[in-house]
C-alpha cells in the first residue's frame, strides 16, 4: 500500500465531509421558515408582550447569529466554523453552545451504544461464522438459527418493552430507567457513578444486541457459505491444514470484509438508533437531542449533531480502507498500481 493509496483515501473523506456540510446547509433553508422568529413569536405571545418587541428581538439574534448576512458569507463562514468544529450557539438553549450540547447529551449515549455495538459485532462475527462452517455440529443451526431469524425481524422496541416488564419490573433485577440514580449527580470521574451507570446500562445494551447480534449472526453464516465453496478453501482443505487454520485464515478472513462495511456505516446508529433506546429507558441523550432539533427548528444544533455524524461514519469508513488490504491483498495491489 503506497502513498497515493493514502491520499486518494484522505482527498475522499474531506469530499464526503465538505459535500454533507454543503447539503447539511442548504436543505433546511430551502424549508422558507425562520427559526429564531418563530420561537420568539411564541415565547413573547405566550408571555403577553408586544408584536413589535418580538420584531426587536428577531434582528438582534438574526445579527447574533449571522443570519442576516448575505447567503455566501453565511456558507462561508458555516464552512470555517465546521472546520473547528464551532457551530454556534443553540437557537432554543441560548447561550449554550451546540458543543457543550453535543458532548452533555453524548456522554449519556455513546458509552452503552459503542459498547452494545461492539458486543453484537464481534459475537454476531462470531456466531455466523460458526453456524455456516460445514464443520460445525449440525444441532448448533437447528438450535440457535431459528432464535435468530425471530430475533433479526422483531423491532428493537418490542425487545425493549419485553425487558422492562419481565427483567426490571416483574423479577425487579435492573432498574427500569434512568441513566443513573436521580439521587446521584453526573460524575464521570467518580467510581461510584461509573458503576451506577453501568449498572443501570445493562438493559439499555441487552435490547440493542439481542436485535443487532442476530443480524449479524446470519449475514456472516451467509457469507461463509459462500467462501466454503471458493478454489482458494477447497485447494486449503485439499492441502491437509488444519481445520482452526482453513477457518480463521481463509473462510472467516474472506467472509468479514462485507460485515467491516457495515460496521463502519452502522456507527450512525450510535446517534439515529440510540433514540427508540433512549425514549423507552429515559436517556436524555444524543439520539433525543436531535429529534428536538428536528421539531424544534433549531438550525445550528441540528448542523452539528448531523455534521459530528457524518464525521464519524467518514472517518469509520476510511479507516476501514486502510484495513482492508491487511485483509486482502487484492486490494493493496490496486492500491498500489493506481
Amino acid at each position: 500500500m503506497r502513498a497515493n493509496y493514502v491520499i486518494r483515501r484522505v482527498f475522499f473523506l474531506i469530499m464526503v465531509i465538505w459535500t454533507a456540510a454543503t447539503i447539511n446547509f442548504i436543505l433546511p433553508r430551502l424549508t422558507g421558515r425562520d427559526p429564531i422568529k418563530e420561537q420568539l413569536t411564541q415565547q413573547i405571545a405566550s408571555a403577553g408582550r408586544k408584536a413589535e418587541d418580538a420584531e426587536q428581538m428577531w434582528r438582534k439574534y438574526n445579527e447574533l447569529f449571522g443570519l442576516d448576512k448575505p447567503l455566501w458569507q453565511q456558507y462561508v463562514t458555516y464552512i470555517s466554523h465546521v472546520a473547528r468544529l464551532d457551530f454556534g450557539y443553540s437557537i432554543n438553549s441560548y447561550p449554550r453552545t451546540v458543543m457543550d450540547i453535543i458532548i452533555s447529551r453524548g456522554r449519556l449515549t455513546l458509552p452503552f451504544v459503542s459498547v452494545a455495538i461492539i458486543i453484537a459485532f464481534v459475537g454476531g462475527i462470531l456466531l455466523g461464522a460458526l453456524l455456516g462452517w460445514n464443520k460445525s455440529p449440525k444441532w448448533l443451526s437447528t438450535i440457535v438459527v431459528p432464535p435468530l431469524m425471530v430475533l433479526s425481524s422483531v423491532p428493537q422496541f418490542l425487545v425493549a418493552l419485553v425487558l422492562i416488564y419481565f427483567v426490571a419490573f416483574r423479577w425487579k433485577l435492573f432498574p427500569l430507567g434512568d441513566p443513573y440514580p436521580k439521587t446521584m449527580v453526573e460524575d464521570w470521574s467518580s467510581l461510584k457513578f461509573i458503576g451506577q451507570y453501568a449498572y443501570h446500562a445493562v438493559l439499555p445494551i441487552l435490547s440493542i444486541v439481542l436485535v443487532e447480534l442476530s443480524g449479524w449472526a446470519l449475514g456472516m453464516r451467509a457469507m461463509m457459505v459462500t467462501v466454503e465453496g471458493e478454489d482458494y478453501a477447497v485447494f486449503a482443505e485439499a492441502k491437509g491444514l488444519k481445520n482452526g487454520r482453513i477457518f480463521y485464515r481463509y473462510l472467516m478472513r474472506n467472509a468479514l470484509l462485507p460485515s467491516l462495511t457495515g460496521l463502519a456505516l452502522r456507527l450512525g446508529f450510535i446517534i439515529t438508533g440510540a433514540s427508540v433506546t433512549e425514549t423507552f429507558f429515559n436517556y436524555a441523550g444524543i439520539g433525543s437531542t436531535l429529534g428536538a432539533a428536528i421539531s424544534n427548528f433549531d438550525y445550528f444544533l441540528l448542523y452539528g449533531i448531523v455534521i459530528i455524524m457524518v464525521m464519524s461514519i467518514a472517518f469509520a469508513t476510511f479507516i476501514m480502507d486502510m484495513i482492508y488490504p491487511l485483509l486482502d491483498p487484492r486490494i493493496a495491489y490496486r492500491g498500489q498500481r493506481g
